[in-house]
């Protein structure tokens, strides 16, 4: 019997859950194309949830990724995304940054909040 040792003294990067939505009212298909996964778009299709909505959930390796949706065969950004850059092929690329954590992540959207002080002194 193989035994699979990657695994063994080589320490995997801890994934964190990432959700990708998107609305489109008369989209058939639509998938994800990006870094993640070599920009092979079958490989990540999205769920529809009916009445135009579609999404997908999966697991990645903090870092920062590049990708497109591709709506009915058509490649264009993500209109939720925070943050594109040109591509190659006179188009943008979405970006997509994972934290190592999702505490990380709130953390990093939540920089830019006034702070507040819950200490009471009393005397």
């Amino acid at each position: 019997m193989k035994h699979n040792h990657n695994h063994d003294n080589v320490p995997n990067p801890q994934l964190v859950p990432v959700r990708f939505d998107f609305t489109h009212p008369t989209a058939t298909t639509v998938c994800l194309a990006g870094t993640f996964n070599r920009w092979q778009p079958e490989a990540k299709t999205l769920h529809s949830s009916g009445v135009g909505h579609w999404w997908k959930e999966m697991s990645l390796a903090p870092g920062t990724y590049e990708y497109c949706l591709v709506v009915d065969g058509e490649w264009m950004p993500d209109p939720l995304a925070r943050e594109t850059v040109p591509n190659a092929f006179g188009g943008k690329n979405s970006v997509l940054k994972v934290a190592d954590s999702p505490e990380a992540a709130h953390l990093a959207n939540a920089e830019n909040l006034p702070l507040k002080n819950s200490n009471k002194i009393s005397g």
